[in-house]
């Protein structure tokens, strides 16, 4: 098991990053999302948003990845499930992968919050936890998959995402 985390300091004002973040996918900065499926969502009685997605990926594993886990299946699912509460200005969205779960498990948490110094800029905390099962070379697997998490990241939280895409009203 490995667990990875990081924290980002987004220049927007809250509303702005949750709104762009609800959008980032497909986009041109991580090609790997292929397809977003919105299977439902609504507002609870607090007036908080619900939304549940299945998210498509492609995976250019590398042939020894490949190899080591018996499979050449690159194309992957993803649940994900987030809450926007516009009353406490926090969005919590976690997501697990629901193909190849006999092999890895990815576990993943984003909380967006405004900064406790400066409401104008928003935090992005994320953490994941990677787990390989049942093969040889486990550790070395767990610890590449975060490293391109860790880039994928940082792609993901490029000004360039977060300022090219419209901003529309929740």
């Amino acid at each position: 098991m490995k667990i990875w985390s990081t924290e980002h300091i987004f220049s927007y004002p809250w509303e702005t990053v949750i709104k762009a973040a609800m959008r980032k996918y497909p986009n041109p900065m991580n090609p790997n999302v292929v397809g977003v499926d919105v299977l439902d969502r609504g507002l609870d009685t607090e007036g908080r948003l619900h939304s549940h997605r299945l998210l498509s990926t492609e995976w250019g594993l590398p042939a020894i990845v490949r190899a080591i886990l018996g499979t050449n299946h690159t194309q992957t699912y993803v649940k994900e499930h987030s809450i926007v509460d516009p009353e406490e200005k926090k969005m919590e969205l976690c997501s697990t992968n629901i193909t190849l779960t006999n092999f890895i498990s990815v576990d993943e948490r984003l909380l967006y919050r405004p900064h406790p110094e400066n409401p104008e800029v928003t935090i992005l905390t994320q953490e994941a936890i990677i787990t390989v099962k049942g093969v040889s070379l486990s550790s070395y697997l767990e610890g590449m998959m975060a490293r391109r998490m860790s880039a994928n990241a940082r792609k993901g939280c490029s000004s360039t995402v977060m300022t090219s895409l419209p901003v529309y009203s929740l």
